[in-house]
């Protein structure tokens, strides 16, 4: 089996983000979305992957190369315009061939992994799998409507009336037939093929198509509320460890991760924190729920349920929650509490 991961799309909900690097690149306790979404593909024993990427091609290419340090074959495929998932699987046809191959979306974070899944697939090996899960909000998704014995009746992209609460989250299972349902649909009323029309007509050709409803936690990485409810999910299963320096003026508690050249100074840290490699803390009351990138720099400030880029500088603000801080931004002085969604070379200093 292959894997197919979508990394092309725009990142409109993410920005100014997205505007400066990929929404893919994101990090989720500091590392990105991508990453996670690679290793979650390999702990399900696939070694070839095949990564579609749009306009941020050589920024993704960079970070992740030829997948080696993951244990992976990475074969990168240019998407010109994002005319749909369906449309990916189309331009993957070469790369896939005839295998079997797992569609993961690279801005979604399922940190429970897909293996049993996987394994579900391998063992019954139906048409196509979809995986589900309850949402409260069906609109915002590919809606799936399934039979009493779980298999796929219908599936309907974006619903304005929807008949079932299961939205598509982003990880399909595919035999090489699906390449000729792609084949055979036409763009949706928004230019787009869709992989729901894909799979639907499979559904009306007579295949099996099952689903499985997911049992972990999932997160659509695409809002910054998303991004930072995932960050602190995942802060939450870290495996303590100070590699960096920490003086005895300075008090650590609960999960709390201090990575190489890290120095922390008369300082509190409230974990579950991770405070990058060179990063500086100094005065500071830091945590929970925060990711301090690589080489930033905080001094006199009271950060909590926050994400701080790679050579962000924040000094003397007294109370920052819920905020992303892009990379090498710098936050001035301020008084109260601030929320903040910072993009990356931004200057800011809050009013008192």
């Amino acid at each position: 089996m292959k894997a197919l991961v979508l990394s092309g799309g725009s990142g409109t909900r993410l920005r100014p983000f997205s505007y400066s690097m990929p929404k893919q690149l994101i990090p989720i306790a500091n590392k990105p979305v991508l990453e996670h979404v690679l290793e979650s593909i390999r702990d399900t024993g696939v070694t070839e992957v095949g990564v579609i990427v749009g306009d941020w091609g050589r920024e993704i290419t960079e970070v992740i190369g030829d997948g080696t340090r993951f244990g992976l074959r990475v074969t990168y495929i240019p998407q010109d315009k994002p005319l749909g998932l369906a449309h990916c699987v189309r331009l993957a046809q070469p790369f896939l061939g005839d295998d079997d191959f797992v569609m993961y979306l690279g801005d979604n974070m399922l940190p429970d992994g897909v293996t049993d899944i996987a394994r579900q697939f391998t063992a019954r090996r139906p048409a196509a799998q979809v995986v589900v899960a309850k949402v409260a909000d069906p609109r915002a998704f590919g809606v799936a409507e399934l039979d009493p014995d779980g298999r796929v009746e219908r599936l309907v992209e974006k619903p304005q009336e929807p008949r079932s609460d299961l939205a598509l989250i982003g990880v399909y299972f595919f035999t090489r037939e699906i390449h000729r349902a792609v084949a055979a649909i036409k763009p949706s009323a928004r230019g787009e093929l869709e992989i729901t029309d894909a799979i639907q007509w499979l559904v009306e050709d007579g295949a099996d198509v099952a689903a499985t409803e997911y049992a972990g936690y999932w997160k659509d990485t695409g809002r910054a509320d998303d991004v930072l409810e995932c960050n602190r999910r995942l802060l939450s299963t870290v495996t303590p460890l100070v590699a960096g320096e920490v003086d005895a003026a300075s008090e650590l508690s609960g999960l709390v991760v201090v990575e190489p050249g890290a120095r922390v100074v008369r300082s509190r840290i409230e974990g579950p924190v991770i405070i990058g490699a060179g990063t500086v803390v100094e005065d500071s009351h830091i945590g929970p729920g925060v990711s301090l990138g690589r080489g930033c720099t905080l001094r006199a400030t009271r950060l909590t349920d926050s994400i701080v880029l790679d050579g962000a500088a924040i000094s003397a603000v007294p109370g920052l929650h819920g905020s992303i801080i892009g990379r090498n931004a710098t936050v001035g002085v301020g008084v109260g509490d601030h929320r903040l969604v910072v993009g990356d070379h931004t200057r800011i200093e809050v009013a008192a």
